[in-house]
């Protein structure tokens, strides 16, 4: 068998590569299934591995339909975060679903053939992946692949912020561009698990889009009353953690200081070092690749870090892990429904029109990708 797969490469004179090439599909081994790959998700950490860092002001696109090569240049400054993928042809697409064709001799690899299963196997923008078995998730009778392809970034995404929350001793999260097909379940979720909420969009029509859904606060950074609107939310639901998928500029220390002010509001007491309650940011977006500028107006019980699925599903261990893939297929078509703008190939995935619509990564405007389209 030969499969088309989606490489994205960092070459050693300073350009980024996507390109599409055939390879022959490894035999299974007897612990592995060999996937039909039917929907993969273009997720906003997909677009980090197909274009890195690259200046996305000068794509160029060589060859024909089914040979096309995109290039783009790599800010010279940006060169050494990449050092690791000069020269590395790597696969593309973290999850995606699709129907199980052939399997190893195993007795859990043989009872996987003909299912429908998804996969956060990487290299899912191929037309076969082979997969261990282990890693298939099957999904329940009747669902397609395109109803599961986005099975694992988005909704274990959703299901880890409310874990961590409750691991870290808070009873209250803050969300930040809550619009967003992530944001969207989570506010499902949150109302689901009796969770308070404060969701922070930056566009005044998607303040509707989450009111529609049941969220009760719903905070737009663009507005000019936004501190307070934000900081009378917060001392409503006492949140005391934020995950931050904006990355960038003073909103992380907005985050901050509305908790601090909500505190003292709350407890009517400060001390001269603040409110003794611990306030959490984690960033686990991008989507402001500008410094994080943090104004200190929040007193010394605070903090700032990194939050990543992987590192969260390190945390909890394979059982829990288990348990929420497990409610994720679930409720595949009502709390982590995803709803998608368009169904393009490999090929057209290429096209710079097509880029040039999903790489926005405007809210409602989620791309899927059906290798054997």
């Amino acid at each position: 068998m030969i499969t088309r797969q989606m490489l994205s490469t960092v070459t050693s004179d300073g350009l980024l590569e996507l390109s599409l090439i055939d390879v022959d599909v490894p035999e299974p081994n007897d612990h592995e299934v060999v996937v039909r790959v039917e929907a993969a998700p273009i997720n906003p950490s997909d677009l980090g591995q197909m274009f890195g860092l690259a200046d996305m002001d000068t794509l160029r696109a060589s060859g024909g339909r089914a040979s096309r090569v995109v290039t783009a240049e790599v800010p010279t400054g940006m060169t050494p975060m990449l050092a690791g993928r000069v020269g590395v042809r790597m696969p593309v697409g973290s999850e995606g679903a699709g129907v199980v064709i052939a399997a190893g001799s195993s007795k859990a690899a043989q009872a996987l053939l003909g299912k429908t299963v998804a996969a956060l196997a990487g290299g899912m923008y191929s037309q076969f992946r082979v997969i261990p078995a282990d890693q298939c998730l099957v999904l329940p009778e009747g669902i397609t692949p395109g109803e599961g392809a986005s099975c694992f970034v988005n909704p274990l995404t959703a299901l880890g912020m409310v874990d961590t929350m409750r691991l870290d001793g808070h009873s209250a999260l803050v969300h930040t561009a809550a619009a967003s097909n992530l944001g969207q379940m989570l506010v499902k979720l949150c109302l689901a698990d009796d969770v308070p909420l404060v969701n922070v969009v930056r566009r005044a029509e998607h303040v509707d889009l989450l009111r529609g859904l049941g969220a009760t606060h719903v905070c737009d950074s663009s507005d000019a009353g936004f501190m307070a609107s934000l900081t009378d939310a917060v001392a409503a639901t006492n949140a005391t953690i934020a995950f931050d998928a904006v990355g960038g500029g003073s909103l992380a220390g907005d985050l901050l200081a509305a908790m601090e002010s909500a505190q003292s509001r709350n407890s009517g007491t400060i001390g001269g070092y603040g409110s003794t309650a611990h306030k959490q940011v984690y960033v686990y977006g991008g989507l402001d690749r500008s410094p994080i500028v943090l104004n200190r107006r929040f007193g010394a019980a605070w903090g700032v870090g990194g939050w990543l699925l992987p590192l969260f599903l390190d945390r909890v261990g394979p059982e829990r892990a288990q348990q929420l893939r497990e409610r994720v297929a679930a409720e595949i078509t009502t709390t982590f429904a995803s709803d998608y703008t368009a169904v393009v190939s490999l090929e057209d995935a290429l096209s710079l029109d097509a880029i040039a619509a999903y790489a926005k990564r405007a809210t409602g405007e989620k791309y899927l990708v059906n290798p054997n389209k």
